[in-house]
């Protein structure tokens, strides 16, 4: 696949247009985003996204369609497990309802442009070294069990994986506990301090540049191809900040999505060990030799996998927490 430099600008450019007229537009009118706006605005990046896939298809063919489409609802289902934190963030630094859509659409930019360095620094990772998609199989592997195990937790909901940035940065700024409208930094008693906006905008992006850690590594697992895994990531944060208010409540409902996300990074992290088996070059297994006993996992039977996946977990979900309503309400009765 052949992406010349003016698409990749090309693409950096509408996505900063985006990002600036949404960015002033809450400058102007800070608001909590309706359940209506927030479907709306949803059902356009969708339909923005899946509209890419024909591009990608006529410009470098279906194979790569194909790719990109599996990468992007890889990414986009797993950044769905991101609004749960981005809820205890929001209760921690107890942020007031008309900031939140600001402070998300800042800290998914900073995460974008992170995100960014990291897919250029694995591309060139994976070209030199082929051995690293056993340490990435291996990874998604460790991370999908971990998950698991985090699923059923009891205090799982109360972590928060930016919290010692957070704190290190309150200890290097000045900082004050209180807001003062949606500004970021305040002049009091002489001196200028920084208020819980700018903390809660770097902890978003920082969280979400530790949930790139296996979501990234998925991906590649679809393609190998940095500009595909690029806009799958793009498309994925775009529609983020929306789908947390018009998911909203629904967020506790879906209890065990977390089991079918770590279904699709296990089985990601098994194509990449048998795609490391096909171009093995290390010493000691199989004399350095590739092993092709087992076929590669095609990009097609990969989406099968992750939509039927998704599409179990969330009906499963539905269903319990439906019977668990019922039980509570009978209860209460």
């Amino acid at each position: 696949m052949q992406v010349e430099l003016w698409v990749w600008i090309t693409t950096i450019a509408v996505l900063v247009a985006i990002l600036l007229a949404d960015f002033i537009v809450q400058l102007k009118r800070p608001h909590e985003p309706s359940f209506k706006e927030s479907g709306i605005q949803v059902s356009i990046y969708i339909t923005l996204a899946l509209l890419f896939t024909f591009l990608v298809g006529g410009v470098w063919g279906p194979q790569y369609a194909a790719e990109y489409i599996a990468g992007w609802v890889t990414e986009y289902s797993l950044s769905v497990d991101n609004i749960f934190v981005f809820l205890i963030i929001f209760t921690q630094f107890a942020v007031p309802k008309q900031l939140r859509s600001q402070v998300l659409l800042i800290g998914i930019a900073i995460a974008l442009a992170l995100r960014f360095v990291f897919i250029v620094l694995g591309a060139a990772f994976i070209e030199r070294f082929s051995w690293a998609f056993y340490v990435f199989g291996a990874f998604l592997i460790f991370t999908a069990v971990k998950l698991v195990i985090e699923t059923f937790h009891e205090g799982e909901e109360d972590r928060n994986e930016s919290g010692g940035i957070t704190k290190l940065i309150s200890k290097l700024i000045p900082t004050t506990p209180d807001y003062h409208d949606n500004r970021y930094r305040v002049k009091l008693d002489g001196k200028w301090v920084y208020t819980p906006l700018l903390l809660v905008m770097i902890s978003i992006g920082f969280t979400d540049l530790l949930f790139a850690l296996d979501s990234i590594p998925a991906v590649y697992g679809l393609t190998n191809e940095p500009y595909i895994v690029f806009v799958a990531n793009a498309f994925a944060l775009l529609g983020l900040r929306q789908l947390y208010f018009l998911l909203g409540g629904l967020m506790e409902r879906l209890k065990y999505l977390s089991v079918g996300l770590s279904i699709i990074l296990a089985w990601i992290g098994l194509k990449l060990v048998i795609h490391a088996l096909h171009k093995n070059e290390l010493p000691f297994i199989n004399g350095g030799q590739h092993v092709e006993i087992i076929p590669e996992i095609s990009t097609e039977l990969s989406l099968a996998v992750i939509l039927i996946t998704l599409a179990i977990t969330t009906i499963w979900s539905l269903a319990v927490t439906r019977d668990d309503g019922k039980k509570t309400k009978k209860a209460a009765h």
